[in-house]
């Protein structure tokens, strides 16, 4: 399968509700479910190449295969974007998963469930593995941190913030693939195939007539609430992230950048002795964050679930 399938789930709100998109690799009826969940301006189409390795050592290992979903944040992708943009915070994404958890379990009974987060994913990840009392369709099994922790870097913070919502026009493709390598670089070394795979799915048409120009994908409103945290606010953030992590009982990796600027090494250290006790793996040449396409990082990940 060289293409996902895409489906909604129906999310509740304030309103009568919003659609979180995702898109399903591998067997749809597949026991064993890994979610992936993307960063804070990215969106599913990230985890292309990871999934495809995903489902295709998964056919060869396990009886029923794979089932491997990857949502489009809400305000992101091909989900829809909020009347309200203070529902863009993490624990209203959070909630946003139980209900993609509980359709998907509808659709086919759940008996293994994964979790893979990049940065705001593994945020996500970190509240849904951190309360037992939530009602998953099973407890997560295990956990892939993708270079993010309960403690953040107040710097990097400040970088993100300093180009979120700033969505703008691109008249081509390669103009819009140039403009977000400028603010990436950190993803680490990609192939000009690669980056402009990574790249696409991050564009919309501003328009349906010929010759449109092009914009982001999402709601340039996910930076109100963003913009709203100062480092007071992270502080006090940082010591609930730390008691959701350590309740975590999922087998835990812990994928770092060794050049992140959002992951300190101190706190990966921290990670690996309390709570889960994470397995560390670092990635020479990355930064924030590893985008889960080169090899040794597929390799890790993958090793990782289906071992």
């Amino acid at each position: 399968m060289t293409e996902p399938r895409l489906h909604h789930v129906i999310c509740p709100d304030a309103t009568p509700g919003h659609r979180m998109a995702y898109w399903q690799w591998g067997q749809s009826d597949s026991p064993h479910v890994v979610v992936c969940v993307h960063g804070l301006t990215r969106q599913g189409r990230d985890f292309d190449v990871l999934a495809q390795a995903l489902c295709a050592q998964a056919a060869q290992a396990l009886s029923k295969g794979l089932r491997v979903i990857c949502p489009d944040v809400v305000g992101r992708g091909e989900s829809d974007w909020l009347e309200d943009p203070t529902g863009y915070q993490v624990p209203f994404y959070a909630a946003d998963m139980l209900a993609l958890l509980a359709q998907l379990h509808a659709d086919a009974p759940i008996s293994t469930l994964d979790w893979v987060g990049t940065s705001m994913g593994g945020l996500i990840g970190m509240v849904i593995c951190g309360q037992p009392e939530l009602p998953l369709p099973v407890p997560v099994r295990r956990l892939v941190l993708n270079d993010v922790g309960p403690a953040l870097q107040w710097q990097a913070l400040e970088r993100i913030g300093a180009y979120l919502g700033q969505a703008g026009q691109f008249a081509t493709v390669q103009e819009a693939a140039a403009a977000l390598w400028a603010i990436s670089e950190s993803f680490g070394p990609h192939t000009p195939q690669q980056w402009m795979d990574l790249t696409r799915p991050m564009l919309r048409p501003v328009s349906n007539a010929a010759g449109s120009p092009w914009r982001l994908h999402y709601d340039p409103a996910i930076a109100q609430p963003f913009k709203l945290t100062t480092q007071e606010s992270a502080q006090q953030g940082e010591a609930m992230l730390w008691q959701l992590y350590d309740q975590i009982t999922a087998q835990t990796l812990l994928l770092r950048g060794a050049q992140s600027d959002l992951l300190a090494p101190q706190t990966a250290l921290a990670m690996t002795q309390r709570g889960p006790h994470a397995r560390l793996v670092e990635f020479e040449g990355v930064g924030h964050a590893p985008t889960l396409i080169a090899k040794d990082q597929i390799d890790a990940v993958t090793g990782f679930l289906l071992a």
